[in-house]
């Protein structure tokens, strides 16, 4: 099976189990998604999802957030990772969207991209989510699932984003990206996982990549020390 034939029949897998996958950030429009990617850096989904009611009713929308300082702010997200430099972030987006953007997001990728706090998988994420923009935005699961699947030798996300773009149609990009995130976290962890019991690493997963994983994730066994003797 060659790679194009392995991408087919993964997309066809993704597509049985997660058919019609939704946006799992909660937002109201394309301001208030650009605020929930920027918080979920190193931080689940479900506690930025618990975090940004209270905020977007304080701020809902860029010039409201713009008034508010990250001192004003930090206390609405300080249960997410990174707090401190969200707060920053989000003061200084709003701002400039005020400032240079009529308090809109832009749809252009190099413009979300010199705002703060904002990467390209950011940008890329609200691209497709929110404009519906073709793009392939590329996290921890997909770079993993990528490598795992055959799909690209996953040496940077970067790379994997171009593999995954040649295997697919842009048509395709926007449900594959979620799919292949929600099946990563219920199907095909990082830790503990069991190749032979997953629906597609059971068939898509190199035996070298296999037995590698099974080193990583179980280690070099360690010899107890006995205990040291007290001084009397």
């Amino acid at each position: 099976m060659n790679r194009a034939e392995r991408a087919a029949k993964i997309g066809a897998i993704l597509e049985e189990h997660f058919p019609s996958p939704a946006i799992p950030l909660d937002h109201g429009d394309a301001f208030q998604l650009l605020c929930a990617v920027i918080l979920s850096a190193q931080c689940t989904d479900e506690r930025v999802n618990l975090v940004t009611p209270a905020l977007f009713a304080k701020a809902p929308d860029a010039r409201a957030m713009a008034k508010l300082t990250p001192a004003q702010i930090l206390p609405y997200i300080r249960s997410c990772g990174l707090a401190p430099a969200k707060s920053k972030a989000l003061s200084g987006m709003a701002k400039i969207l005020v400032s240079t953007y009529g308090g809109e997001v832009p749809r252009a990728l190099d413009a979300l991209e010199e705002l703060p706090g904002v990467g390209h998988k950011t940008a890329s994420v609200v691209m497709v989510q929110a404009f519906g923009v073709p793009a392939f935005p590329v996290d921890t699961h997909i770079h993993r699932l990528a490598g795992r699947w055959q799909l690209s030798h996953a040496r940077s996300v970067e790379e994997v984003e171009r593999d995954l773009k040649a295997l697919y149609p842009p048509e395709r990009w926007h449900a594959l990206h979620l799919q292949m995130i929600y099946f990563g976290r219920a199907k095909c962890p990082a830790r503990g996982h069991e190749p032979a019991s997953c629906p597609i690493c059971s068939w898509a997963m190199s035996a070298a990549r296999a037995r590698a994983e099974r080193v990583q994730n179980t280690g070099k066994p360690t010899r107890a020390r006995a205990p040291r003797a007290r001084r009397s």
